[in-house]
């Protein structure tokens, strides 16, 4: 009777409805995602440097990438889409990945750097130096470290491929049992900006009396910074510290200068250079315009002064360096600061090394060293102070340049230093025994915490910096309120020659697709006409099977 009743459903079906959906909806349900929400994630990633300088091209120079995963120590890394994290990245790995032709890499590095171990540090450092360097058209992502990213990272390092040792039986299982993800840039190809500006802010507190016969002191310093990455490259000792002191020496001195008793007869010239990072094109420019012009009324300061004071690299350390392309004589202006300088730093910090460093410049390197080189070469007395001693610091161009690279209470005494030792030159002494000491507390410390919590608060990377961004905002606005004729200046490479080139594409988004691997298909493949098969021969065999079963129910019902 139960056979019977199976062979009025059957015919029922044989005739109106699929009789295999009744096998493969259960099948298919059992192996889709549990979630449809997890089968792809996307996340931000910067990618590495792209830009010419001087004829040169620097970093990568490809951005898509829509490749298959795995990780970087697997077998077959051809046209695939590399993953490691940062504690597995060396150089030597990174030119495998060159040598194998791989397609896109990917290296994600921890949310908070500092927490990196000191070898650890100096390990990351040397390779990024190594990787800034290179010119390749392998697409090179960095990503900070998420749950979901780290999740990815282990499925891929025992999966297929992989350089783990597995049985025959594990590695057919995981070829069709395992997830593999394909890894989708979602922007464009990287494209040239020619026009894209680079911007200048300067201004001035003139001094006592007739502005064009007093002699003039130029400050400067650099804003912006520079990592592997643009998008994870914040500067804080290099060079948001050298910003900094040069504000609160504006804020300090304009105090000064608002009052006829305290009315120094200098002029002070204060600029805050754009495209330090890329052989101090700000500073080149801003040269050229004003003295090889000559239209302008900086151009009779410039051609008259008496040093030009680069700032750089000042929020750490225990020295404090003086460099200078040309010692200088003891009678002129650069060496009554040096002095004041030592004088300075021996009455207030009996801790504090201060030294004089002096480099040649070397024309035939591709880059200078220090921003006073620039003014250097166009034989304008220059010098630029630094706690480092040496201009090849790693550190000066790394993303692991953070906020908390920079001790405030540091540099806010460098302020204090520089300023008093300003001081004295400005105003002297009375006798050689007389103390100068212009400024007290001033709320420098608290001061210079405001400015470094906001100059470390979003990159500063030359290719990120717009007109309208708010890092510049706020250095224009706070030079703005210290003194006056306060201008923002802007320029552009040369159209025919150009001396850099900028690239688009420093930030974006990739979406990491979980897919099964193509053997995975094949399986899926073969299994599903083996059910079509078996269906079909039950279907169309129904008779026989009905006999066969006949024969083992019957006498079971019988029984009963």
């Amino acid at each position: 009777m139960i056979i019977d009743s199976l062979e009025d459903i059957f015919e029922a079906f044989r005739g109106n409805f699929p009789v295999q959906l009744l096998i493969f909806i259960p099948l298919l349900i059992i192996i889709s995602p549990v979630s449809p929400v997890h089968g792809s994630h996307d996340f931000a990633v910067y990618r590495m440097q792209q830009y010419d300088l001087q004829g040169r091209p620097y970093g990568c120079r490809n951005a898509l990438v829509n490749l298959e995963a795995r990780s970087l120590d697997s077998k077959a890394v051809t046209r695939r889409c590399l993953i490691t994290t940062l504690h597995d990245f060396t150089t030597a790995k990174f030119r495998y990945a060159l040598e194998h032709n791989a397609g896109g890499l990917l290296v994600l590095i921890p949310q908070n750097l500092t927490a990196l171990s000191t070898a650890e540090q100096e390990l990351f450092l040397h390779m990024e130096a190594d990787l800034m360097e290179e010119e390749t058209n392998l697409p090179v992502y960095f990503a900070q470290e998420t749950p979901q990213l780290l999740r990815i990272y282990h499925d891929l390092q025992h999966s297929v491929g992989s350089s783990h040792e597995l049985s025959t039986i594990q590695e057919i299982s995981n070829a069709v049992t395992g997830n593999g993800f394909q890894m989708v840039f979602s922007g464009q190809q990287s494209k040239a900006q020619p026009d894209m500006k680079i911007f200048n802010i300067q201004g001035k507190l003139s001094g006592l009396g007739i502005e064009e016969r007093l002699p003039t002191i130029a400050l400067i310093a650099h804003y912006d910074a520079y990592g592997v990455a643009p998008g994870l490259s914040f500067g804080a000792d290099s060079n948001g510290s050298g910003v900094i002191v040069l504000l609160e020496i504006a804020r300090l001195f304009s105090k000064l200068y608002s009052s006829t008793k305290t009315h120094a007869k200098y002029n002070l010239l204060f600029l805050l250079s754009g495209g330090g990072k890329f052989n101090y094109q700000g500073s080149k420019h801003w040269i050229e315009d004003h003295i090889d012009t000559g239209a302008t009324e900086e151009a009779t300061l410039l051609s008259d002064v008496s040093y030009a004071l680069c700032l750089d690299s000042l929020g750490g350390g225990t020295g404090l360096y003086m460099h200078v392309s040309k010692p200088p004589r003891d009678d002129s202006a650069s060496g009554h600061l040096k002095r004041c300088l030592e004088e300075t730093v021996e009455a207030h910090s009996s801790d504090l090394r201060f030294g004089l460093v002096h480099k040649k410049i070397n024309l035939g390197d591709d880059l200078l060293s220090w921003e006073h080189e620039r003014y250097s070469i166009r034989r304008l007395p220059a010098l630029t102070l630094s706690h480092l001693e040496r201009p090849n610091e790693p550190r000066r161009s790394s993303i692991l340049d953070t906020r908390s690279a920079v001790d405030a209470t540091v540099l806010a005494r460098n302020v204090k230093l520089i300023a008093d030792a300003l001081g004295r030159h400005l105003y002297g002494r009375v006798n050689e025994s007389a103390q100068l000491q212009l400024f007290g507390d001033e709320g420098i410390e608290e001061s210079v915490r405001g400015w470094l919590d906001m100059l470390t608060s979003v990159p500063r990377a030359q290719q990120v910096l717009t007109k309208d961004h708010p890092i510049l905002t706020s250095l224009l606005a706070g030079m703005s309120r210290f003194m006056n004729d306060v201008q923002l200046l802007s320029f552009t490479a040369e159209k025919r020659d150009p001396e850099f080139t900028f690239f688009s594409g420093v930030t974006g988004v990739m979406v990491a697709y979980s897919v099964k691997p193509a053997l995975f298909d094949l399986f899926l493949g073969l299994c599903i006409a083996a059910y079509l098969a078996i269906i079909y021969l039950f279907v169309l065999k129904f008779s026989f099977v009905q006999t066969v079963l006949r024969r083992f129910i019957a006498p079971k019902l019988k029984s009963l």
